[in-house]
């Protein structure tokens, strides 16, 4: 059966995305901090459509993140846009434009029924809302025997974590210190859920646990 893959950068005291998320501010205060580690590689920027870039430790790291994936799944803050119902006259289309960068199968979960959203590049949208094990069950059969990424954001990923359901984990560790915001393991529990920490790799400005099922 195909895993179920989540990678999230991280801060030191746990936090994954700043204060005050907003549709203009989507990462909260301060939560860009996290993700300048992967900006400038050329890893990141060539799936979305960006030339050039570095290569470093994390190059390997972000590319077996991208390898093998099939379809991918996202709760409702993830894909973005305004709380509630959709709207009918204009409907979010999510943050990454008419081209997203997914190339293949999208599950949002949601609480609002809506009609699959087509976009180019093979990327479909489809709005879940019998939770996330009938989320993961279509997107598995979307994958087509590759794996599922788990694209977050924390809330829907601590739903699947705590019920065991995560294969494995990258935590891409930042030092630095963001103070508020949303943790990661709010409410997790004490345990990893059956994840063991099988590799760690160092490099500029991030270190990368990876986290497993066996």
């Amino acid at each position: 059966m195909s895993r179920l893959r989540f990678r999230i950068s991280i801060s030191l005291d746990g936090f994954v995305a700043g204060p005050n998320q907003s549709v203009e501010n989507p990462l909260g205060v301060g939560g860009m901090r996290l993700h300048q580690w992967a900006l400038p590689l050329a890893a990141w920027r060539a799936p979305h459509g960006l030339p050039g870039g570095e290569v470093n430790e994390s190059t390997p790291v972000v590319e077996a993140s991208l390898a093998n994936i099939g379809a991918t799944v996202m709760g409702r803050n993830m894909f973005g846009g305004h709380p509630g119902p959709w709207d009918r006259e204009k409907p979010w289309s999510g943050w990454w434009g008419v081209n997203p960068p997914f190339h293949h199968p999208v599950f949002v979960l949601t609480h609002h029924p809506r009609d699959p959203l087509v976009l180019e590049g093979g990327t479909t949208f489809t709005f879940v809302t019998e939770g996330i094990e009938a989320a993961l069950e279509q997107a598995r059969r979307a994958a087509g025997g590759r794996d599922v990424s788990l694209a977050g954001g924390a809330s829907v990923a601590r739903q699947y974590l705590v019920a065991g359901l995560v294969d494995d984990m990258m935590l891409s560790l930042v030092p630095v210190l963001l103070g508020s915001g949303e943790r990661l393991f709010e409410g997790a529990g004490d345990d990893l859920h059956g994840l063991e920490l099988v590799r760690t790799v160092a490099a500029p400005g991030v270190t990368h646990l990876q986290l497993s099922r066996p």
